[in-house]
């Protein structure tokens, strides 16, 4: 095993990047031997000890590659350098394995995984956390410069909260230290003074929009979809399904359909949000039941195809927008997708295919088609209710002439801008020819990134311009948006 490790450790040296911090040749060692040490303690013959020495050595190297994919980077590396030194295909097949299983969120599925997994995050529960954690914080600052303490604190209060060790050596010996670990985080934490004429206003704002986003998704139910047989994705759509089927009052099967999500919401969200989301099924099954709507605005498929979907996206993202939903797909899915390898994405299309395939079985193909309009109609709505038209763009700029642009950027547009150094040049024929260059990264909306063009190729033709949407932006000089709004978006969760 000692030729391996040299060769690691002299290849992390030859290949260390300037951006990692954490993960370089010192946090493969740690993990080296607090595997050894965990495997001692569980009893690991000694060939399979030096099957998790492997793993442990490689299950980082692909860093020095690549930041994103790095697992499948080092599975690779693993794939074409064990055979040389007489490790069998099986073994590294395993070795392969206990690689992957590291991934975050961690998915061991043997002893062996498990016992690297404990060993990736045994800092956790040691007295080198903060050092470890600090250096942790540097590296994504390095990848994201514009991460703040405060949103490292939040993500390492929800990563501690949620792990959990799979080895008896492990919980026995860091378990303990880690939640001390944790308990001092949560004391860190700033305490926001929300003064009672605020709460007041953000209470009276979410009652409004719970009522009106109520309202409209019953017009959209009993004004378009129900009186011509159309379906919706999600929970929404399967209550539709059984109302058509058999008959039910579509009042009760939308407040029984969605009744196991909100306990669901109590445990994998938080207490409030299932709370406020029984409110709303309760409000949405009165008004079905109570409320005059009109029976038939139209039968026009193609309109009660746009015009159902548009109006349910509307009351939807007035929901959303409240901090609440009408609808228990997305929690299922979040719930689900904890549990398998599925994405929340994924796991939504499945459901929602087998919906609309069961309506084109059970009913009528084109309807189940036009069925599939509505849900998209009112899948957009939904973004456009939640993020407002101003939505937010992220644009990199690759200039020779930065700091004109710079200049323009910030004191004719009054943007904020962030400057990344870099080389540009490197063109096919001119590979040696380079330069350092400015790189710009600014966030505009979109209703400005045509003004922005047009700044930067009156200043620079040859400039190169990508950008990508954001989903959500606050700080800086962007416009504020309610702040409890902002607490109700979805949390994009990275990779610890």
């Amino acid at each position: 095993m000692k030729p391996l490790q040299e060769f690691i450790y002299e290849l992390m040296d030859e290949k260390k990047a300037w951006y990692l911090v954490y993960h370089d040749k010192e946090h493969t060692q740690e993990v080296l031997s607090a595997a050894i040490h965990i495997a001692e303690s569980e009893g690991i013959n000694e060939e399979d000890v030096s099957l998790l020495e492997a793993a442990a050595l490689l299950h980082d190297i692909g860093y020095v590659y690549t930041a994103i994919g790095h697992e499948e980077k080092s599975c690779e590396i693993a794939t074409g350098i064990l055979p040389g030194y007489n490790f069998t295909a099986a073994q590294i097949e395993t070795v392969r394995g206990m690689i992957m299983a590291t991934k975050i969120p961690q998915k061991p599925t043997n002893h062996l995984s498990k016992i690297l997994c404990d060993a990736d995050l045994s800092y956790l529960g040691t007295d080198n956390y903060s050092k470890e954690a600090e250096k942790l914080f540097l590296e994504l600052k390095n990848f994201n410069p514009e991460k703040t303490r405060e949103e490292w604190l939040q993500q390492q209060i929800k990563f501690l909260s949620t792990h959990h060790y799979f080895t008896a050596t492990a919980n026995k010996e860091y378990k303990r230290k880690k939640n001390q670990h944790l308990s001092y985080l949560k004391s860190q934490m700033p305490k926001r003074k929300i003064s009672v004429k605020h709460s007041l206003k953000f209470i009276g704002e979410d009652i409004i929009l719970i009522f009106l986003g109520i309202l409209i998704s019953g017009f959209a139910y009993e004004s378009f979809l129900v009186p011509n047989s159309f379906f919706d994705g999600g929970i929404s759509g399967i209550s539709l399904l059984i109302h058509k089927i058999y008959h039910f009052n579509l009042a009760y099967v939308v407040l029984i359909a969605n009744l196991p999500f909100i306990f669901l919401a109590r445990n994998i969200i938080d207490k409030s949000f299932a709370i406020k989301t029984a409110i709303c099924i309760v409000l949405l099954s009165l008004a079905l039941y109570f409320v005059p709507y009109p029976h038939l605005i139209t039968g026009d498929n193609v309109l009660v195809a746009i015009f159902g979907g548009f109006f349910l996206g509307i009351g939807n993202g007035l929901i959303l927008r409240a901090g609440s939903s009408l609808d228990g797909i997305d929690i299922f899915a979040l719930y689900t997708r904890r549990r398998t390898s599925f994405t929340t994405t994924e796991i939504i299309f499945v459901i929602n295919f087998i919906i609309f395939l069961i309506a084109a079985i059970r009913f009528d193909i084109g309807i189940s088609m036009y069925s599939m309009i509505t849900y998209f109609t009112a899948s957009k709505t939904i973004d456009y209710v939640v993020e407002g038209i101003e939505a937010y763009t992220g644009v990199t700029i690759i200039s020779s002439k930065s700091e004109i642009l710079k200049s323009k950027l910030v004191n004719e547009l009054g943007r904020g801008i962030t400057i990344y150094k870099g080389e540009r040049g490197y063109l096919p024929g001119n590979f040696e020819v380079h330069n350092d260059t400015d790189i710009i990264f600014t966030v505009i909306t979109r209703l400005e990134i045509r003004k922005l063009k047009d700044v930067v190729y009156e200043t620079d033709p040859a400039a190169f311009v990508f950008a990508s949407v954001i989903k959500e932006a606050s700080g800086g000089i962007l416009k504020k948006r309610k702040a409890h709004t902002e607490a109700h978006k979805p949390i994009n969760r990275k990779k610890h």
